[in-house]
């Protein structure tokens, strides 16, 4: 991972309770995520996309755990460089894209910032 931009989704309505109990689970804030299972702890609900773009792919990672965070990775193949600062402008474009369903999010964190 090269480059990664955390953002905080809204948070989705809530649930209408028509029985007792704990609330559902929450869906994940995109339809394009998909079930990202994590082999060590199948209790947990971990939703993942990704889409390659030639020279990187732009992965979005969403944890029902802390639904409040969208997460955004740029894996590329570097090695003890830096992610060029045009490149990082063509993530954050692609970032951008992906997310414009949900609206323009706020950024929680990011690394390297454009």
């Amino acid at each position: 991972m090269v480059a990664w931009i955390r953002l905080k989704v809204p948070p989705p309505p809530a649930p209408l309770m028509l029985t007792p109990g704990p609330p559902p689970p929450p869906s994940p804030p995109l339809e394009l995520l998909e079930p990202n299972p994590v082999l060590t702890d199948p209790r947990k609900r971990v939703y993942a996309y990704e889409e390659d773009r030639g020279d990187w792919v732009v992965r979005l990672v969403w944890d029902s755990d802390d639904p409040e965070l969208l997460e955004a990775e740029c894996r590329a193949p570097l090695y003890h460089q830096r992610l060029p600062q045009a490149e990082v402008q063509k993530f954050w474009t692609a970032v951008r894209e992906l997310v414009a369903p949900i609206g323009p999010l706020p950024i929680d964190s990011a690394d390297p910032r454009p």
